[in-house]
């Protein structure tokens, strides 16, 4: 492992020079479903803490469609021992966000909600303790330890053509009825492109789904997989394969496709063109990524500590681009793995740890 990254000199913005640090032990970064496991295993180890999330309470999932299905079944779902009942075999999204607002409320978490972290600063010289500033819009704090646990579901993979900043265009859909009765573009292959496609065109859209590959994706939910193909054979919702938008104006939208360009009319384009994570911000922080496509972030496989000492990874942002490897299900046990390892160093080795 690396002995750390040297601290940058840097001047503090006037503003900051005139704000006090309050001082933690551990910052979480992020209020997913991750953060808050990593939370009460902080809680559980008598360590104080403090998450930092830029938008509500699970953001990532309060962005999925409305009325979205979960592939895992509640209990692989859960988290900090409290059960998931759900009435269904598959829970829904509502029933996911009520479930971790109350995980929240059980352990009584400590979570500073629509504060953006904006940048961390390594203080460590050398191989000396760790100890971070953390800066926010909000406030500034000094820490030991940091898990960055910031999912991928904020930044969406974007068309790069005329017209995507259109107010008709969107990379994130929610429920249908907005849609009903208007000329949608459905911009994907897989399971939130399948959903769009499927819930707008039974509240009476005329949908055309654009796929850049041959066909719909396998990944796509195998209780949903065959509605949408039998959609689209009998005519109901227009398929091009291989094909791609090309440029967005009011009222039509130009798809590249096989046969040659076609302009077609349009209200709405839904671009569920997929999404990435944030590997701009572990950049920033000095923390090594792979150099091939997948861009995947050094860890510890035992600690899940990275290159830099001090500042652990959890959930799916260990994956890089590869956003489709890890899930809530089998990343929750990172939450245990990254506190086992910080606990040993707050109560017996590391004199840094700020109490």
């Amino acid at each position: 492992m690396s002995g750390g990254i040297k601290p940058k000199i840097t001047v503090a913005p006037t503003y900051l020079c005139h704000m006090s640090q309050t001082k933690i032990p551990l910052i979480i970064i992020g209020a997913g479903p991750i953060g808050l496991a990593c939370a009460i295993e902080a809680k559980k180890a008598g360590i104080e803490y403090l998450i930092l999330e830029k938008g509500n309470l699970v953001n990532s999932l309060f962005n999925y469609p409305a009325n979205m299905t979960f592939f895992s079944t509640s209990e692989r779902l859960e988290i900090g021992g409290i059960p998931f009942v759900s009435i269904h075999p598959k829970p829904t999204r509502p029933e996911a966000l009520e479930y971790y607002r109350r995980v929240k409320l059980a352990y009584d978490l400590r979570v500073n909600l629509y504060e953006e972290v904006t940048e961390v600063r390594n203080l460590r010289s050398g191989d000396g303790p760790t100890a971070f500033t953390v800066i926010t819009g909000k406030a500034v704090y000094r820490c030991s330890k940091i898990i960055v646990c910031t999912g991928f579901y904020d930044l969406p993979y974007l068309l790069d053509v005329p017209g995507e900043n259109l107010p008709k265009v969107t990379h994130y859909y929610k429920e249908p009825h907005p849609y009903a009765f208007q000329k949608v573009i459905v911009i994907g292959s897989q399971n939130s492109s399948v959903d769009a496609a499927l819930e707008t065109w039974r509240k009476g859209a005329e949908v055309t789904m654009v796929i850049r590959k041959p066909g719909i994706g396998e990944r796509v939910k195998y209780w949903v997989r065959p509605d949408i193909l039998n959609r689209i054979e009998e005519g109901s919702i227009r398929a091009l394969y291989n094909s791609s938008v090309t440029a967005i104006r009011d009222g039509e939208v130009d798809v590249q496709t096989p046969d040659g360009l076609i302009t077609i009319p349009n209200d709405w384009v839904i671009a569920t063109t997929g999404y990435q994570p944030d590997l701009a911000f572990l950049k920033k922080m000095g923390i090594n990524l792979s150099d091939d496509e997948v861009f995947c972030p050094y860890i510890n496989e035992q600690t899940h500590e990275t290159n830099v000492r001090g500042i652990y990874l959890a959930g799916v942002i260990c994956g890089g681009m590869n956003t489709h490897r890890l899930f809530i299900e089998n990343s929750r046990v990172h939450a245990t793995t990254i506190l086992s390892h910080i606990k040993e160093e707050y109560f017996n080795n590391d004199p840094s740890f700020i109490h």
